[in-house]
């Protein structure tokens, strides 16, 4: 029988003729065999139970064949939380997480003393933005949208198990919230911001939902959307937050010039120097 080591190094060589990422097959074996990652080192020279390699080897052939690791073992850490994902949402982004730490941060800049802060998540996905916000502040009164009800079942999956008290609507974006007449302090969304027509990682493209991918032929058709009929959500006081395509500033200054003029608003920079945020101050300088 082969042994951890074995095991490893064969997978870990295939990836590194193909100058894949050669982590993937430790990331697989932690999940197929339960071990941590220092029982795993503990245990290099072991011999693999016949079914444990045979699950590893089915899971290797699917990364192999594109399928991205976070479907093969069925999650996703985002902000220190472990979030569900599958075919039918996008896979949370670590630039993500930049977006969520900057709207806490403005959270006790504008609402320090509020005892109940309305908010919500427009496509929602995994519910990875709205879910972790509610954890992390628990004064948020948290609603989250996605105009896909299969997502919806992963965000609510994901809700439950992290013990969130998030409330779900399914809908096209803005509908689902201006048919009920509701008003929010905090209004967050991450919508599909990739030209349809710019080439992306196959990996991407063949897997993951392109309703959460692709945004028109600039990137910014939901963001025009959402600016247009947004303001009847808005309480006189409030925060829009969004995160954005890092080449897309000057196409922003003009969008916001023609929907939110004089309203002062802040594109901010992720840890790597690039403009990937969104903030929109309504009322609120």
């Amino acid at each position: 029988m082969a042994t951890i080591k074995s095991l490893m190094r064969r997978a870990e060589d295939a990836l590194g003729e193909e100058g894949r990422d050669t982590n993937v097959p430790k990331v697989l074996f932690y999940h197929v065999s339960g071990m941590s990652p220092t029982e795993l080192y503990m245990n290099m020279d072991a011999e693999v139970d016949p079914e444990v390699a045979q699950t590893f080897d089915d899971a290797f052939r699917r990364y192999l064949e594109g399928e991205p690791v976070q479907y093969i073992i069925g999650y996703e850490y985002f902000y220190a939380y472990d979030f569900k994902v599958n075919e039918n949402v996008l896979i949370p982004r670590y630039e993500t997480e930049e977006l969520v730490e900057n709207i806490l941060y403005a959270i006790d800049d504008y609402f320090p003393d509020q005892e109940v802060i309305d908010a919500v998540d427009v496509g929602t996905g995994s519910g990875a933005i709205g879910i972790t916000l509610k954890l992390e502040e628990p004064r948020l009164n948290m609603t989250a949208t996605d105009i896909s009800a299969e997502a919806l079942e992963v965000a609510k999956d994901n809700a439950a198990h992290l013990g969130a008290d998030v409330t779900f609507l399914q809908g096209d974006m803005l509908e689902p919230l201006l048919e009920r007449g509701m008003t929010f302090d905090i209004f967050v969304s991450n919508p599909p911001y990739i030209p349809q027509d710019q080439d992306i990682e196959a990996v991407v493209k063949d897997n993951e939902p392109h309703v959460a991918l692709f945004g028109g032929d600039d990137g910014l058709y939901f963001y025009r959307k959402i600016f247009a009929g947004v303001k009847p959500l808005l309480k006189d006081r409030a925060l829009l937050a969004f995160e954005m395509g890092f080449d897309q500033r000057e196409l922003m200054d003009a969008a916001l010039a023609e929907y939110f003029p004089g309203v002062p608003y802040e594109i901010k920079k992720d840890m790597n120097g690039k403009d990937r945020m969104l903030m929109v101050y309504w009322g609120l300088k």
